[in-house]
């Protein structure tokens, strides 16, 4: 019941940021914004469609059950969760799941991208590794975990080459 339940509100957490995503997209494409890394782009969605498909079976299928941790997981996950909606918030128009950038554009330097040149992705390697300890799904946590170091190596250099070819990033 509260694997269903967080999983649930994870997931319609997931679509409404989708939702958003597009509705940036289509603004900024709008305002002359290009996309980079759409041949990598289907591959990541793929990758975070497959989490919570591997993570519902091995909670199902190997009967996992909560942490005894949980509280900490929970903590970490919530604090995860308000970083999130702060990079999103900053961010504002400008925020994406593509890699889309508009040329000229002043790089934000304000919020977690004081300290962290790309926080959401810190947010969402820690998600990977949270949300399966949090019901002991290891498997889960190492296969995506890793999976998603990949990922980031190869998105990250798309990103960072991107904006510095169209904006003030350095």
């Amino acid at each position: 019941m509260i694997f269903t339940l967080f999983i649930s509100v994870v997931i319609i957490q997931r679509l409404f940021e989708v939702i958003i995503a597009r509705r940036n997209e289509i603004w900024m494409k709008q305002q002359g914004a290009l996309e980079y890394g759409q041949n990598h782009y289907k591959y990541m969605v793929l990758m975070h469609i497959s989490f919570f498909v591997v993570l519902i079976v091995e909670v199902v299928a190997l009967e996992r059950e909560l942490s005894i941790w949980w509280p900490l997981y929970i903590t970490i996950f919530l604090l995860l969760q308000i970083v999130r909606i702060w990079v999103i918030s900053v961010l504002g128009k400008y925020w994406n799941t593509k890699i889309i950038v508009l040329p000229g554009i002043e790089v934000v330097h304000n919020g977690p991208f004081k300290w962290l040149k790309h926080p959401n992705y810190l947010i969402v390697t820690l998600e990977l590794l949270v949300i399966p300890l949090l019901f002991q799904a290891y498997i889960c946590a190492v296969i995506f975990f890793l999976l998603n170091q990949l990922m980031l190596a190869i998105r990250i250099p798309v990103e960072e080459r991107a904006l510095k070819q169209h904006t003030n990033y350095s």
